[in-house]
């Protein structure tokens, strides 16, 4: 018998992936995405941080200049009707209170206590510095006399009532310093009320807005 020949088939070569190949490079190129996707994230996130904390550094505020304590030597007063006066000594603490991020450098400064207006003394301050997030104490002493009051039937009926009011006020000229960059301008400002107890002679109130 003679034998079948064996018909031979070709095989057809194709350019395309096998299926699993397809697979895995569509899971790399989705988990390169993703990646990409957290960090773009992670920036915004870092820069939106970044952004909050330098507004927050470069909003300069104003420093606060106020009357701490203040205590009474030498006290004299009259409250004749035809030549009321008084006179006394002031020992004040003051300080400088700086809130911001850099220090706060003060020029010359001048306190002045008024009584209804009117001069009754003055106090210098010397050039000095507040540093970042922190507050400048100071001592002053003020000598505080009636003579320029204007109002001697005013100034009588308060110092027979017992309770003497003056206002202290006052203002810094200075720049605030950032970082060695920054330079800001900014005054302080000082507006304070005393109430004296003449009779016991202390300070029977003091309040600074």
């Amino acid at each position: 018998m003679a034998q079948k020949k064996q018909q031979v088939y070709p095989i057809e070569l194709t350019g395309g992936l096998a299926k699993p190949d397809i697979e895995s490079k569509e899971f790399h190129r989705t988990k390169c995405t993703r990646y990409i996707a957290y960090l773009a994230i992670f920036a915004l996130f870092e820069t939106m941080v970044i952004l909050v904390c330098l507004i927050t550094l470069m909003r300069i505020k104003s420093p606060k200049f106020q009357l701490r304590a203040v205590s009474i030597e030498h006290l004299n007063y009259s409250s004749n009707t035809t030549s009321p006066f008084f006179n006394m000594r002031f020992n004040a603490k003051i300080a400088v209170k700086n809130s911001n991020f850099g220090h706060f450098k003060f020029k010359n400064g001048t306190i002045t206590l008024t009584y209804r207006g009117d001069p009754v003394g003055d106090a210098s301050i010397s050039k000095a510095r507040a540093r970042a997030r922190s507050t400048k104490k100071m001592n002053v002493t003020v000598d505080v006399y009636s003579d320029h009051v204007l109002s001697k039937s005013k100034l009588a009926k308060d110092l027979k009532s017992g309770y003497l009011m003056l206002t202290s006020q006052g203002k810094l000229r200075g720049k605030v310093n950032l970082m060695k960059m920054v330079k800001r301008r900014r005054y302080a400002h000082m507006n304070c009320t005393i109430i004296i107890n003449l009779v016991r002679k202390f300070i029977q109130d003091l309040k600074c807005i």
